[in-house]
């Protein structure tokens, strides 16, 4: 089901000052910005299906393609854009958070924005979809245009992009991370040298000091749950993981009493044991 914006009953600025005048103003453009949560994180790392995706969300809306252009980061992620007659289609992608971020921008009165919204939500295999704004831009009177600015009042709701700074500002005790990699290589994650070398490169990688030795213990007769089990001890609290042999995943968890970047310990470590994809939960712990 998607859901449409909840201001709280907050008024944008511009239409709460100049309702009067609405009869004599016209928009330039309507820019709508979309969540997606819940996706197919195996679509979202396909730049390819992406694009495919998001022009036949363009045409079905009523929009005329022109071109489009698509990335994929590195190890995981998307972004891209469709430019159409009308504006554009946009997309940043996060597989790790199965998430997708949307913009739709037409200056023009014959797109479905309902129907491109349900497209993009069938093609991205989302759960639920949120339309978390929907603005007029560019707003033209007889005077010419006009700075009219849609914004919300209450600016609460504005979150650090940094968790760095959520860490320092939230007086947080601890930070943890917890990293899945998937189709992790088997030469690697069997070898119980390879899983001691990563945990003391990781260490060093992001300044963790260790205390005592990584102890790596084979657990499991059961093929379904066979694998090593890993710990290590470090002055700040502890390095932990997960090894499953039958489905080639590593389940890490690290927790620290001092800041670490938690996307670089995901990145490391699925260059480390060259995964296909990852997915990463991140707490404060206080």
């Amino acid at each position: 089901m998607t859901k449409a914006l909840d201001y709280g009953g907050k008024k944008c600025a511009a239409s709460a000052q100049h309702k009067h005048h609405h009869e004599a103003r016209f928009a330039l453009g309507r820019h709508m910005t979309i969540e997606y949560y819940d996706c197919d994180h195996l679509v979202l790392n396909d730049p390819k299906k992406v694009e495919e995706i998001f022009i036949n969300a363009a045409k079905e809306s009523g929009a005329t393609v022109l071109s489009s252009s698509f990335h994929s980061f590195e190890p995981q992620g998307v972004s891209g854009m469709v430019i159409i007659a009308e504006s554009h289609f946009s997309v940043h992608a996060w597989p790790e958070h199965d998430y997708a971020a949307v913009d739709i921008f037409t200056c023009g009165d014959l797109i479905s924005f309902n129907v491109a919204v349900e497209s993009l939500k069938r093609g991205l295999g989302a759960e639920e979809a949120i339309v978390s704004a929907d603005m007029n831009r560019g707003i033209v009177s007889n005077n010419g245009i006009e700075k009219l600015v849609p914004v919300v009042e209450d600016r609460s709701h504005i979150y650090t992009l940094s968790w760095k700074k959520k860490f320092e500002l939230s007086n947080a005790w601890g930070l943890l991370s917890s990293v899945d990699i998937y189709n992790c290589d088997e030469s690697i994650i069997t070898n119980a040298d390879k899983v001691r070398e990563f945990v003391l490169a990781l260490c060093e990688k992001i300044n963790l000091k260790r205390f005592g030795d990584c102890v790596v213990v084979d657990f499991g007769e059961n093929e379904q749950i066979a694998g090593f089990s890993m710990t290590q001890l470090i002055e700040t609290s502890l390095v932990s993981g997960h090894f499953a042999n039958a489905t080639k995943a590593a389940y890490l968890d690290i927790f620290s009493c001092k800041f670490y970047e938690p996307r670089e310990v995901a990145e490391f470590a699925i260059e480390f044991f060259k995964g296909s994809h990852y997915k990463m939960q991140v707490a404060l712990r206080k």
